[in-house]
């Protein structure tokens, strides 16, 4: 990476102190970083930690009545049994830490989240809890006793983000943009855009916060060599806090726990904190059903954008507008056109058109994406799947492209997960992008079915379909030449917008 011109950099060091500076006299962030303080600095003393916690939970309403919900949601009132109606109860029932969590949770949310860009945040919020419950899990074998310095540690090492999300958004999205071009790293990004990194920021604002030093020095970058095993406890919760933290964001983002990027956080971490891909399955599958569990409790789960509405997909639209197009008219060797990033983008604005004039009916959407698939991706066959409880199974409700009467018509499979691709994408919330279905890796996981019915099936997407945490099916759509090219960022998120405005007609019939 070349160096930047010298005003570059000068401007970036007096963006960061302007910012660092409007969040010292927000009143808000000052409030919240008093309230927060106040719940970090309660101590766990049996019954006195319990009452105090209590006493500070009831003085707020609004954070009673989430944390009662939690109690009685179905993941802790399968423990209780009976209702839920007191806060001593629900903290015997969660635990002094997980009501802890929730309510630093809660107060971060409903502080930040109050803005135009309110999806960016609780991305970023459900980043935070996933690396705090990750933290937390991993304390559990590191012999440190260390549990509550890393959870909160973890929480809040991603605190400069969320607050630049909140406030700076046009900043934050320069910031994915850049690093997501692969021209420089991630933490090079952060200081070319805003003058220092986003750790940086987080301590900036723990310090404004008086917060512990022994939790501030948790958010400390460590040097970029791979990390080794330490008994120096203050070392050990950084690279705790660290890999929590990086961890969040994958899982967040539905990586597969096989896939690169994982790897990379293995081979960094993995020595230091005892991991191999074993233990890594296992704490991904631990933590997302633990954070699952937190936000439905919570009813803070991620919100679809409203029928008609462009809520939720406004960042992906700006994404995409800033992205560069790719020269040319013509096509790649699988059918894909060169500007498909152009024709999705197009897509979506005339489905979001579509559905902000009242046309925003499954019967008229699904059909519209399923062909914008088609056209923008040189997709030969699109079907929306949906669940089928009378026939336990999954099967093809929509289709558009090359014989898709038959092709709909056998595109049915049964509701128990076989451990195929499909329902494996399913389980896992996670969008598959398949460039050559004849990889070793991906013909084995191809069930028995999908080969019958579409043997020529080169490339493929599969899109899971959740709604408040249930799988009521996919999207897929196929080509018969394998996909060399690939699927970059820009087209990725527009996909996704695709797929969310099918999930908003969806929710709204």
């Amino acid at each position: 990476m070349q160096a930047e011109p010298t005003s570059v950099r000068t401007e970036a060091r007096v963006r960061s102190r302007k910012l660092v500076k409007s969040i010292s006299v927000d009143d808000r962030l000052l409030a919240l970083g008093a309230v927060i303080m106040q719940v970090v600095q309660l101590v766990d003393l049996d019954q006195e930690g319990a009452i105090d916690l209590a006493h500070y939970v009831m003085s707020d309403t609004a954070l009673c009545q989430k944390i009662l919900r939690l109690a009685n949601s179905q993941a802790y009132r399968k423990a209780s049994g009976t209702p839920i109606t007191t806060i001593r109860r629900a903290i015997g029932v969660v635990g002094f830490n997980g009501v802890k969590n929730a309510a630093m949770s809660v107060l971060l949310l409903e502080t930040l989240a109050n803005t135009p860009h309110a999806h960016s945040v609780r991305f970023e919020l459900e980043v935070s809890l996933y690396a705090s419950l990750i933290a937390r899990e991993l304390d559990r074998n590191g012999g440190f006793q260390a549990g509550e310095e890393a959870a909160i540690g973890a929480l809040f090492r991603n605190l400069g983000t969320l607050v630049v999300a909140s406030h700076e958004h046009r900043l934050y999205e320069n910031i994915a943009e850049l690093a997501a071009s692969g021209k420089v790293t991630q933490t090079q990004a952060e200081t070319i855009v805003l003058g220092c990194s986003y750790e940086s920021m987080s301590i900036a604002i723990l310090k404004e916060w008086h917060m512990p030093d022994a939790i501030i020095n948790t958010v400390e970058a460590l040097p970029a060599e791979p990390c080794k095993s330490t008994a120096n406890r203050a070392l050990w919760l950084r690279q705790t806090v660290s890999f929590s933290v990086e961890l969040g964001r994958l899982i967040a983002r539905q990586q597969p726990a096989d896939g690169a990027q994982m790897a990379r956080l293995l081979q960094f971490y993995g020595a230091a904190l005892q991991l191999d891909l074993g233990s890594l399955r296992r704490l991904i599958g631990k933590v997302r059903q633990d954070v699952g569990n937190m936000l439905a409790g919570l009813d803070m789960r991620p919100y679809l954008p409203p029928a008609g509405a462009m809520a939720g997909l406004s960042g992906l639209l700006e994404e995409a507008a800033m992205a560069p197009a790719t020269p040319g008219t013509g096509y790649y060797s699988s059918g894909k056109p060169y500007h498909a990033r152009d024709l999705l983008l197009s897509g979506v604005q005339q489905i979001t058109r579509s559905a902000a004039s009242g046309q925003n009916k499954p019967g008229l959407i699904i059909p519209a994406i399923l062909q914008t698939l088609c056209d923008s991706m040189g997709f030969r066959f699109a079907t929306l799947c949906l669940k089928d409880p009378a026939n336990a199974s999954f099967r093809a409700r929509v289709a558009v492209g090359e014989q898709q009467l038959p092709r709909s018509a056998g595109f049915v499979f049964p509701l128990e997960s076989g451990g195929d691709l499909f329902h494996l994408a399913m389980e896992n919330n996670a969008d598959l992008m398949i460039a050559d279905a004849a990889n070793s890796k991906i013909v084995p996981l191809l069930p028995e079915w999908h080969r019958a019915l579409l043997p020529d099936a080169a490339s493929f997407i599969v899109l899971p379909l959740q709604i408040k945490g249930n799988c009521i099916g996919l999207l897929y759509a196929d080509r018969a030449r394998a996909a060399p090219e690939g699927v970059p960022p820009d087209e990725t998120s527009l996909i996704r917008a695709l797929k969310t405005l099918a999930l908003g007609a969806l929710a709204g019939q």
